[in-house]
């Protein structure tokens, strides 16, 4: 072959590799590009989704503190017939059954509101036992209602349900102003 025949074949060839080389990482830039849009896209979409279920938790978790509360708590169970132990064990279960049905709200909060959670509900607990303990358990369920409705007053720290509110708003505000954290 001689070297005219050569130079005619690299004259059709070089111009054509350089047309694909350049069409390749056009079509390659593009497609990236796009990808990286479609991922943002999908990630704007997924965050709106987990920030509202994440307010929904804590909404959740700001109804079972409330719920809790010995001041809402007792109104819904206390009956005049029961005896002390029959209402300690009422306000425990109560207490115990509003917990396990909001078990899953843990997976949207943080760790730290979800420890807020679980120690006021074990505090609340412990704080109905620890009066119930001073009472006869046969006396009338009266004792325990105004003893607890009295330690509730001598409180001058808030309780361990108000704390965990306040650690629920704070988190849910932030949320609410910066997004997914």
């Amino acid at each position: 072959m001689d070297v005219q025949a050569i130079f005619e074949i690299l004259k059709y060839t070089l111009p054509a590799l350089i047309v694909l080389a350049a069409s390749y990482l056009i079509v390659q830039k593009f497609l990236v590009s796009e990808l990286r849009r479609k991922q943002i896209a999908l990630l704007h979409e997924t965050q709106n989704i987990t920030i509202r279920m994440r307010l929904q938790a804590f909404e959740r978790l700001s109804l079972l503190m409330e719920r809790v509360h010995p001041r809402q708590m007792m109104p819904r169970v206390y009956n005049s017939a029961m005896t002390v132990s029959l209402l300690q064990q009422v306000l425990v279960t109560t207490i115990r059954t509003e917990y396990e049905h909001n078990l899953s709200q843990q997976v949207y909060v943080s760790r730290e509101v979800w420890e807020s959670v679980k120690t006021a509900i074990e505090q609340e607990i412990g704080m109905i036992h620890q009066i119930a303990q001073r009472l006869n358990p046969d006396a009338p369920a009266k004792e325990l209602n105004h003893f607890i409705s009295d330690y509730l007053m001598s409180q001058s720290d808030d309780l361990p349900s108000e704390i965990a509110l306040k650690i629920i708003h704070d988190e849910a505000r932030r949320v609410l102003s910066y997004g997914a954290i």
